[in-house]
């Protein structure tokens, strides 16, 4: 919001949060009792035409929101290099506000102006019409009222909401106040109204003109450059369309729309123009010194990467039910992730030092269950580690990649494949047993474990077992495998029970809900897997999965890992951080697991804190 509101600041809709949607239901209503009840030669096609438009719009910007944030992540050609956090996501989660707004204007102005019914699909005199008035008027307008903005009356009540961004993203281009946007429909609607009036417009030129501006202003601001430096060569001109990211660092300069020469007639053009975008180009993709490989769980989760849908990653992951209106796009993306052969960067974040990166493998969690599936997998993680070392990453954290023996012998496979490989793998099980370890309460005697054992149990079960903590388990064939991987000196502490009744259950996967409802109530549930239990039951404590609150010097944050809230990462994610830091030369996956009191206290020194708050 501005430093100092003025009035129309908010949406009228506003308080209909996610719901506002239904502003546009009277009009779609209407259009549709209009082909309803009349005949298809007397239908308004101008005004069926508007939905679409919207929704093509909003695509559109998108597009745009995840190829910037792809770009951004991989650290190439950067404009800006500054992070976002999570305050940046929640001031423009309302970016779709003021397509909202545009199509209620379009649809009265449908209504209400007998010469923008019906019109054709394409005129070339209103085509041309559009691109002199927008050259001329509207870029002059534009140019004097945005420096009106600037004048600290205005910029305090209105302008500033947008300057709160001096890292831009595509989206950035239409966060202002609702008032401000009053004007801003005012000014282009010239060339719209002008060739309405005129008799000249088409779906072509009404269409294509709202295009271009969302695609210019998408560009101005998605702080990263991707022209080719002949091409500005050819066509010097070109590269100021690129510099608006510039103005949101320097706000009294760069002020003209997408047509330089008012900042050259003004003196308004900033200098350093010229030797930001030589610099922009010059940028080299920025190798990280540690990589997070994970993939998406469930199909919706594709929505919840960075990449994604910003607002929805800004969250801790949970099914929405719009989602199932996205269900075609979304059976088309695990089609398309089904054929992909290759990783791809997600997000870039910085540690001080150290820079890190996010790589997601195209599969989704069910296929990791699937046997026919295992050695595309495997291939597509070997392929990441390949290069990984090649591009001098030091570290590389298996994430949720460590499917555990029956994948790939928790990772061992990739070093006994490559003896010579320089990066460091860590599986971080290590980090994530001692965090189950400490956040079991004091005093606890026996704790039960259930569910699917794995590297991670066997580290607790045996760290708890030195401690003189009971460890039963209800299933004999686990009693059998756990028993066997303690230490024979502690192996005594190791018990199988059919009772119940203990205060405290380690669970991981394969947890099933007739188990959970046979714990009395109150008794924590703290998991040891990388997922939570499917169902919660009431009148039960549920802890968190193994995770920890980052440090705030770690930047750019602006999502959430998959259910864990805002700035929290897993334990897995945060192993391979520490271990980069704390320089550990030798892999931590197969069998090898690290000393559990060491790794705890290396995390806790670089300001990492657990987090186990209970649900």
């Amino acid at each position: 919001m501005a430093t100092n509101p003025g009035i129309l600041t908010e949406w009228p809709w506003q308080h209909l949060g996610r719901f506002k949607y239904i502003v546009l239901a009277p009009f779609v209503a209407d259009t549709i009792y209009s082909m309803a009840t009349k005949d298809k030669s007397e239908w308004d096609i101008t005004n069926i035409l508007i939905l679409p438009l919207i929704i093509w719009r909003m695509i559109h910007d998108q597009m745009w929101i995840s190829f910037s944030r792809y770009q951004t992540a991989r650290g190439k050609n950067r404009i800006v290099d500054k992070s976002i956090e999570f305050e940046q996501v929640d001031r423009e989660r309302n970016w779709d506000d003021q397509i909202l707004f545009n199509g209620i204007l379009f649809y009265l102005g449908s209504k209400y102006l007998p010469l923008a019914k019906n019109l054709p699909f394409w005129r070339t005199d209103g085509v041309i019409f559009t691109i002199l008035l927008h050259a001329g008027p509207v870029e002059f307008l534009y140019y004097w009222l945005h420096r009106a903005l600037h004048h600290h009356y205005l910029y305090s009540r209105y302008h500033s909401h947008h300057h709160s961004s001096i890292v831009t993203e595509p989206i950035t281009s239409v966060i202002h106040p609702f008032g401000e946007h009053i004007a801003y429909f005012i000014l282009f609607a010239i060339p719209l109204l002008t060739i309405v009036q005129t008799g000249t417009a088409s779906i072509v030129a009404v269409a294509g003109y709202i295009t271009y501006l969302d695609l210019m202003n998408n560009m101005g601001h998605c702080n990263f450059e991707f022209f080719p430096k002949w091409l500005f060569r050819v066509f010097p001109f070109i590269k100021y369309i690129m510099f608006h990211s510039l103005h949101h660092t320097q706000f009294r300069t760069n002020l003209s729309l997408f047509m330089p020469i008012y900042d050259l007639m003004y003196g308004t053009m900033d200098k350093a123009s010229d030797s930001l975008h030589e610099s922009s180009l010059g940028r080299i993709d920025n190798s990280p010194h540690v990589v997070y490989l994970t993939h998406p769980t469930t199909l919706d989760s594709v929505y919840h990467l960075h990449v994604g849908f910003a607002s929805f990653a800004s969250d801790p992951y949970k099914s929405k039910w719009y989602m199932w209106m996205l269900w075609p796009l979304t059976l088309w993306s695990m089609l398309l992730t089904w054929v992909s052969g290759h990783s791809f960067v997600v997000e870039r974040n910085i540690f001080n030092h150290l820079k890190m990166q996010t790589w997601a493998i195209p599969r989704y969690r069910f296929q990791y269950l699937l046997p026919w599936q295992k050695e595309k997998i495997n291939s597509l993680i070997e392929d990441a580690i390949l290069e990984a070392d090649e591009a001098g990453v030091k570290v590389m954290s298996l994430g949720l990649l460590n499917q555990g023996d029956d994948l790939n012998e928790n990772g061992e496979l990739y070093v006994r494949k490559h003896p010579n490989l320089k990066v460091r793998l860590v599986d971080g099980s290590s980090l994530a047993a001692a965090a189950v370890v400490n956040s079991i309460p004091n005093g606890i005697k026996q704790v039960l474990l259930s569910g699917n054992l794995s590297k991670v149990a066997y580290a607790v079960a045996n760290e708890l077992c030195k401690k003189g903590v009971q460890v039963a388990i209800p299933s004999k064939e686990g009693y059998e495998k756990l028993k066997g991987r303690v230490s024979s000196e502690f192996a005594s502490n190791v018990v199988h029970s059919t009772s119940y009744d203990q205060e405290v259950w380690l669970v991981g996967d394969g947890l099933n809900d007739e188990e959970q409802k046979k714990a009395p109530k109150n008794t924590i549930f703290i998991p040891f897997s990388q997922f939570p239990p499917n169902r919660l039951h009431k009148n039960r404590i549920y802890y968190s999965t193994p995770a920890f609150i980052i440090p705030k010097a770690l930047e750019n944050m602006d999502s959430c890992e998959n259910w864990l809230p805002r700035r929290v990462m897993s334990a897995w994610r945060v192993a391979g951080i520490v271990h980069a830091l704390e320089e550990w030369g030798t892999n931590e996956c197969g069998e090898t697991m690290f000393n559990i009191d060491k790794v705890w206290s290396a995390a806790l020194r670089h300001g990492f804190r657990p987090f186990n708050v209970s649900s």
